[in-house]
């Protein structure tokens, strides 16, 4: 059953939060230890959630759109008195004091957060290999990665162990994996969704977004999560979008951007994958242009400079003074030197000198400043490609899943698996993944759609179609 259809049963009274939430637990017991998917299953506190929930459908009162439905939450997301660690040894253990706004909104819509889920450390990776608590498999193939950095996020819904879960992307982190392990993965345009609650990465890209495993139930997800919070201030003013409503509108009329570069490199069953979806959006009556936008391009030089300076920056703060882990040294510095030392992982290492690198005096305006303006390049080819079409396809990654090993000694070759899903994160706009057509291993395909900002009804309209094909409903 769908998020929707156990959300309405449990508030009709013919199915309880409590069995729910049993059901999911006994999914994770069955192959967490193979999966390595929850860094931290919170029993205690999801049974609380799923009593109160019944024991709001007894008195007769509606507990939410999410009555019961249980939900995984990535571990770089504060819960008030919950582990969370960012997958990082420098959090382990520690307990935030308040919750993030998205969680405060999904246990008022009556859903059942279970417990945290692995990531690449602090959220910079593509296949869940960084975390220090070791890596997530992907639940279709155990051999190989279900992608990153919100790797466990993605895994839970394909293993069927949560019908929904959050993430976040920075660089593709809720697409890539949603694509390597063939499930529904959204980016929303920034500032849709608070990010108060959500542990920093790069800020100007950080986005929340949901998993699930069709179109609906991200649809309903998001609108849970989404609208303005005063607590974060680059929140937009105004209220959640109506997306169900417009899931069923269609493509008809519509003009879709096939774009050259967001195939450039992919194996050529990506390439046919995403020919044959935009084939079924030009049947179901929107007119097709081809694109070129070169300037993405320049994406991946310009994420890699961008983030990991706002990643040095963030990450500053974690230095064994007032929270986390700390390593006693003869004086402060050598303190600060030893815990960041023992604390951080190679790959945050790597970001954060290559971020201060970036800033430093000499090499600001050769590097970050560069950055900026290539990013403001991005912004005004997308708005340019937008006047001629409503929204854009492409492929999501340039693979299938790959294995465990294969690219951790070539950071570049990771860094390349996000070369599609960057240049949304620098726009700052709106993308969405959902599987179509299979590849190697018979392994799922991730066909990326792409649209201006606020576009995210076009978008799930457009998903919708593709769906009820590959899936022939």
């Amino acid at each position: 059953m769908s998020a929707r259809e156990l959300a309405e049963a449990v508030r009709r009274g013919e199915r309880t939060a409590q069995s729910l939430l049993e059901a999911s637990l006994r999914a994770i017991d069955e192959r967490n230890d193979e999966l390595h998917v929850f860094l931290h299953v919170d029993e205690p506190g999801a049974r609380a959630a799923a009593r109160l929930v019944d024991d709001r459908v007894a008195r007769g009162e509606d507990p939410g759109r999410l009555a019961g439905v249980p939900i995984a939450l990535k571990d770089n997301l504060c819960q008030t008195g919950v582990p969370t660690t960012c997958s990082s040894r420098i959090l382990e253990g520690w307990r935030p004091p308040y919750s993030a706004t998205v969680i405060d909104r999904l246990i008022g819509a009556g859903a059942v957060p279970v417990g945290k889920t692995n990531l690449d450390e602090f959220a910079m990776g593509s296949s869940t290999e960084t975390s220090a608590f070791g890596p997530t498999r992907n639940p279709l193939d155990p051999t190989r990665v279900p992608g990153g950095s919100s790797g466990g996020s993605a895994a839970s819904v394909a293993a069927g162990m949560t019908p929904l879960a959050l993430g976040s992307d920075t660089g593709g982190s809720i697409r890539q994996p949603a694509a390597l392990c063939g499930i529904v993965g959204v980016k929303p345009t920034y500032g849709m969704v608070s990010r108060y609650g959500l542990i920093a990465f790069a800020s100007s890209l950080d986005q929340i977004g949901p998993f699930a495993a069709d179109v609906a139930d991200a649809a309903l997800l998001l609108e849970v999560i989404a609208g303005h919070d005063p607590m974060d201030s680059t929140s937009l003013p105004e209220p959640a979008p109506d997306l169900l409503a417009h899931l069923d509108d269609g493509v008809a009329g519509r003009r879709v951007g096939l774009v050259r570069e967001l195939l450039d490199g992919a194996d050529p069953e990506i390439v046919a994958a995403v020919e044959r979806a935009t084939g079924v959006l030009r049947d179901a009556g929107a007119t097709v242009v081809e694109l070129s936008i070169p300037e993405l391009r320049l994406g991946l030089s310009a994420y890699y400079l961008i983030a990991p300076a706002e990643a040095s920056s963030n990450l500053a703060r974690y230095d064994g003074v007032r929270y986390g882990l700390r390593v006693d040294g003869d004086d402060v510095t050598a303190m600060n030197e030893a815990t960041r030392t023992a604390g951080f992982g190679a790959e945050v290492k790597r970001r954060i000198m290559l971020g201060t690198y970036a800033l430093s005096a000499g090499y600001y305006d050769a590097y970050y400043g560069q950055a900026l303006k290539v990013r403001t390049q991005m912004i005004e080819a997308f708005r340019r490609a937008y006047q001629r079409v409503d929204l854009l396809i492409g492929a999501t990654t340039p693979s299938v899943a790959f294995p465990f090993g294969s690219k951790t000694n070539d950071p570049m070759a990771m860094y390349l698996s996000d070369v599609f899903t960057i240049p949304t994160n620098l726009a700052g706009e709106a993308a969405l993944s959902l599987p179509f057509g299979r590849g190697e291993a018979d392994l799922p395909i991730g066909v990326q759609l792409l649209g201006p900002g606020r576009s995210e009804p076009l978008l799930f309209a457009a998903a919708r179609v593709l769906e009820r094909v590959e899936r022939g409903s």
